[in-house]
């Protein structure tokens, strides 16, 4: 279900529904009457919460409790339960606090930086704040340091307590005002692995998550990771996709088996991955309305290229780049190692034009 009818995911449904799937009404109903043997958010964070309440009142099996989930979603309570478990992560400061400059401002309970701000003078703060609550379902804003440094991302599964990372990405990201935005996933990491892997459990143990996927952000400061944020759910920007192109497992199936409850789930990492790098290099498209794409047949012909997509049709018109929604697609590729599987991304992406009119009626 979703509440786009061009939504992607549609062509491989056997039934589909015109419905948000933050509505939890609708979704409740709707899994009633289909008699669905379990459900699952598969890559955005507010349903994660919807699906494991639903689950719960009908009584499916489900990877998460609903404790679980709340602390997934709610990033003032993740941070809270990560402070009490001693995990790493960035200061937070409180309303009657003067948090120093830079640092971010977050809503609470929104994801794809939606009421994201990097705030870099004082005179920014008043109007991030207003913005994050704006944002906010519930009015929640977090401010919190600005950790710099690199950004990885731990793509997990877990099995039954047992935390098993399959891919540490690295997180290239745009700057300011599309703060956190990532541009490319390139694997593998450069960075300390094994450390990013044992934050990510740690966070992942405190949060109550023994089954079922989770994508954690984590920055790397020189004295060790920090954890940003941990989602229970697969990652949004194709992370399982690279992970079957990387590793050749397929974190989609995994992530479904746990949905439904099966016990007999068994992951195996190959101790020589297929591909010596791998990557997903997003499209960033000139503002106005979209008319035409042209060069895909080019771009998926670079070798290495496993898919182009593009994400919108034309008449969508494409707004300033802050968000990762802003974003007109994707190139997946796979190399000898991960500057080369970048270098082939990047190539198709150049062979991609986007025909915009800048000045739509």
């Amino acid at each position: 279900m979703d509440r786009d009818p061009t939504a992607a995911g549609f062509a491989f449904a056997d039934k589909r529904a015109v419905v948000s799937s933050e509505d939890e009404v609708a979704v409740e109903r709707l899994a009633r009457a289909m008699g669905v043997d379990g459900i699952i958010s598969p890559g955005a964070d507010w349903p994660v919460g919807v699906a494991a309440r639903v689950a719960d009142r009908l009584g499916l099996a489900h990877p998460i409790d609903v404790e679980a989930a709340s602390l997934a979603t709610v990033k003032t309570r993740q941070r809270e339960r990560l402070v009490a478990a001693g995990v790493a992560q960035p200061r937070v400061f409180g309303p009657n606090e003067e948090p120093p400059v830079p640092c971010v401002v977050k809503a609470a309970d929104r994801q794809g930086q939606r009421g994201l701000t990097l705030v870099v003078e004082r005179r920014e703060l008043a109007a991030a704040l207003a913005t994050a609550a704006e944002e906010s379902r519930t009015g929640s804003v977090l401010v919190e340091e600005l950790v710099d440094g690199p950004e990885v991302t731990v793509n997990a599964i877990s099995i039954d307590g047992r935390f098993v990372p399959l891919t540490v990405t690295d997180r290239l990201t745009a700057d300011s005002p599309a703060f956190g935005v990532a541009l490319a996933h390139t694997w593998p990491s450069v960075h300390d692995v094994e450390s990013a892997a044992r934050a990510a459990a740690s966070a992942a143990e405190a949060l109550g998550i023994s089954n079922g996927p989770t994508y954690t952000q984590i920055r790397i400061e020189p004295d060790g990771p920090r954890v940003i944020e941990l989602a229970a759910r697969l990652g949004g920007g194709h992370d399982a996709e690279l992970c079957e192109a990387a590793l050749g497992v397929d974190l989609n199936g995994l992530a479904i088996r746990c949905a439904l409850g099966a016990h007999s789930v068994r992951v195996t990492v190959p101790g020589q991955p297929p591909v010596g790098g791998a990557c997903v290099v997003f499209l960033v498209p000139p503002e106005g309305e979209l008319t035409a794409v042209h060069g895909l047949d080019d771009a998926a012909a670079v070798d290495g290229v496993r898919w182009v997509r593009i994400y919108r049709r034309p008449g969508w018109v494409f707004g300033p780049f802050r968000r990762g929604a802003d974003r007109a697609g994707a190139i997946l590729a796979v190399g000898s190692d991960r500057e080369d599987a970048l270098e082939r991304a990047r190539r198709a992406a150049e062979a991609v034009r986007f025909e915009i009119d800048a000045h739509p009626a």
